[in-house]
């Protein structure tokens, strides 16, 4: 697939190692490895890859919750690392599985926390217009954590992560944790405000049907590279080389085999 020419956010030759945890001391195992991209303005790009194959990692550079080893990460042209972490995760929006809430804190004040580190304020009416973005009506804003469903604090989640108006959503397996139907209309909701909002988004799943159905482009990780870039279609249509194809083929052969299922004779 062909590098946006205009891209807001820019891996260049990105490289990341940890101290290996199974052999000699002087080891390293490659976590992200020479991972150069650029991820156009208003996309909605998902990294898809087996445990361990570098998504995460990657995505965490973006915001320095872990810095690369060599190599740099640009948004809209300035080098993440030159800024203070503080100030640069002002302007990315996170949401991360388990949501992290502060359970002294009602709805309101959490979603609040990023404009209150900022120095500002975000009014009772701005509180009602972000709950009102996540589908929860005002009556949640004094509510505490331990009082919502687990549906509930992930959409609060990504309330809290739209407070500051971020240029950059990175979400890293927002909805793992949820059951699947809660899981289907929180990712409808975040795709529908990705386009109100005019977001460019950047999500980490390890589910493929997940990405087919949310994401414009798919970077399919393997052993800290990408090595499939491609567009949904693409990949439905036999594109990426085998890792890629053997992802996909997971969601393709279970709706098979829940067609075949409903075909066979006997009662319902």
């Amino acid at each position: 697939m062909d590098q946006p020419s205009h891209a807001l956010l820019e891996f260049v030759n990105v490289r990341k190692a940890f101290a290996s945890t199974v052999t000699e001391d002087s080891a390293v195992d490659v976590a992200v490895d020479g991972v150069s991209c650029g991820i156009a303005a208003g996309s909605f790009v998902a990294l898809v890859g087996a445990s361990g194959s570098g998504k995460s990692t990657l995505l965490k550079t973006v915001n320095r919750l872990g810095d690369p080893d060599s190599g740099q990460v640009l948004l809209a042209g300035d080098n993440v690392q030159d800024a203070a972490p503080a100030m640069l995760r002002r302007r990315i929006g996170y949401v991360f599985q388990g949501v992290g809430l502060f359970p002294h804190m009602n709805v309101a004040d959490n979603i609040g926390i990023g404009p209150r580190l900022s120095g500002t304020r975000a009014s009772d009416g701005r509180i009602a217009e972000l709950l009102e973005l996540v589908e929860l009506d005002g009556s949640y804003a004094g509510r505490m954590p331990h009082e919502l469903s687990g549906g509930q604090r992930q959409r609060i989640g990504v309330a809290r992560a739209l407070a500051g108006n971020p240029q950059l959503l990175l979400m890293d397996e927002p909805f793992g944790a949820l059951d699947p139907l809660t899981r289907d209309g929180l990712g409808k909701r975040v795709r529908a405000l990705h386009g109100q909002l005019n977001l460019t988004t950047m999500m980490v799943t390890h589910d493929m049907a997940e990405a087919l159905l949310l994401a414009d482009r798919i970077l399919v990780m393997e052993k800290g590279r990408i090595v499939a870039d491609e567009t949904p279609r693409s990949l439905l249509k036999g594109a990426g080389g085998p890792i890629a194809q053997a992802m996909v083929a997971v969601p393709r052969e279970q709706a098979a085999a829940l067609a075949q299922m409903a075909q066979l004779d006997g009662p319902a």
